[in-house]
């Protein structure tokens, strides 16, 4: 009987990724999305402006939630 090779990659799971491309994509969309969200922060104007105190730390919450998300992704 003819066995049929295998790549060493399907034979050994150590070989195996943990992430996919897609999960990566995930994680720079969510760093992004953090990084809009500290952007958001800067700036000189009052410092109780609805931006700084209300919208930005809600975009980066958003963004940690997102990461948490592409990191469970299966």
């Amino acid at each position: 009987m003819i066995e049929k090779k295998t790549s060493p990659a399907t034979q050994d799971p150590k070989n195996e990724m943990v992430f996919t491309k897609k999960n990566y994509q995930l994680l720079l969309i969510s760093m992004a999305i953090v990084i809009a969200g500290f952007m958001l922060m800067i700036g000189t104007t009052d410092i109780y402006d609805f931006r700084k105190t209300l919208l930005a730390p809600m975009v980066v919450l958003f963004g940690f939630g997102f990461g948490i998300y592409a990191i469970l992704k299966k």
